[in-house]
């Protein structure tokens, strides 16, 4: 068994069904594995289109969906697929042909440094360096770019390695156990609900993937409270429900920002700061932690990360 035969095994141990891509000389030996194992290879007219298709996979399934490419140019024409999925938190893993490592230190034909490249737009971007690592840079690959939030990730396997001889075999996949937010926390939102007089929710992607369309719904029917949506947040609350307000984000006013101009609470969920927002009655503001959900108004802070809520705050002054 070589390095690409059990990089395969491991994509199949992820649960991999498509990968979407294109054949070159540097990804000959994956394609030859791929071809006696049960993932069905896509052939695309363009890399740039295996990227969108293995982003909208890992969007509308949440398992990551799998690109390949050949070195050099073949890489950068996957990039913008990779860097939108990246963005609109997509899980995906990207997997690049490379020149040999023997050859990495001269000017050689198409040799770029994919795993640089691929950084800035993606959550991790590694080389397989030795074939005994592959199963554990795999199975790190996929629990990063599934894990919240998700994102794109990338792979870089040099030819020669590729075709090395190796032993091994693929890692146990963990679930990640649930977490939620402290009782203390979910008493102080509700206090905080329970006092605003005109509450407004904002739902975003992440509401999507959480599978949360039910329980969103029923909370703003059983607390009457109007509800909006990102682009990306479509479809969690009926657009024929009484209290839906559609999509907000566009860059000129809608009838949908009065809603926001009169509110004392917004109640974000599964809102990111990347997602188009109001401009008008809300601003957010971004702070050097790891915080995803932030809204302010009014002096009312609530702030959530990952889903959880991590606290409301009453302030007298924030500098912007």
């Amino acid at each position: 068994m070589n390095t690409a035969e059990l990089l395969v095994k491991c994509l199949e141990n992820e649960g991999v069904q498509y990968v979407f891509g294109l054949p070159g000389e540097e990804n000959l030996d994956v394609l030859e594995a791929l071809k006696y194992s049960s993932i069905q290879f896509i052939t695309t007219r363009h890399e740039q289109g295996a990227a969108f298709m293995a982003d909208v996979y890992g969007r509308l399934t949440g398992k990551a969906g799998v690109c390949l490419s050949t070195l050099g140019p073949g890489a950068t024409n996957l990039m913008t697929g990779v860097a939108d999925a990246n963005l609109d938190g997509a899980p995906l893993v990207a997997i690049t042909g490379q020149v040999g490592t023997d050859r990495m230190h001269i000017e050689s034909h198409q040799y770029l440094d994919l795993v640089a490249m691929f950084a800035p737009v993606t959550k991790w971007s590694k080389q397989i360096v030795r074939p005994s690592i592959t199963p554990e840079l795999v199975r790190k690959a996929f629990k990063r770019s599934q894990s919240e939030k998700p994102g794109a990730v990338h792979i870089d396997l040099p030819e020669n390695i590729a075709a090395m001889a190796v032993e091994g075999q693929p890692l146990r996949i963990d679930k990640p156990e649930k977490s939620f937010a402290s009782f203390a926390s979910i008493r102080a939102a509700a206090g905080v609900i329970s006092q605003a007089t005109n509450p407004i929710i904002l739902v975003g992607n992440g509401a999507i993937r959480a599978q949360a369309s039910d329980a969103v719904t029923q909370f703003a029917t059983q607390l009457n409270i109007p509800t909006a949506n990102t682009f990306m947040g479509k479809g969690v609350i009926p657009y024929t429900h009484p209290l839906a307000l559609w999509a907000v984000g566009l860059q000129q006013r809608d009838f949908v920002n009065c809603g926001f101009d009169n509110t004392d609470l917004v109640i974000a969920i599964g809102y990111d700061l990347i997602e188009f927002s109001p401009k008008s009655g809300i601003q957010t503001v971004i702070f050097p932690l790891f915080i995803l959900q932030l809204v302010l108004l009014k002096l009312t802070v609530v702030i959530y990360l990952q889903s959880k809520l991590l606290g409301i705050f009453q302030i007298p002054y924030l500098r912007f």
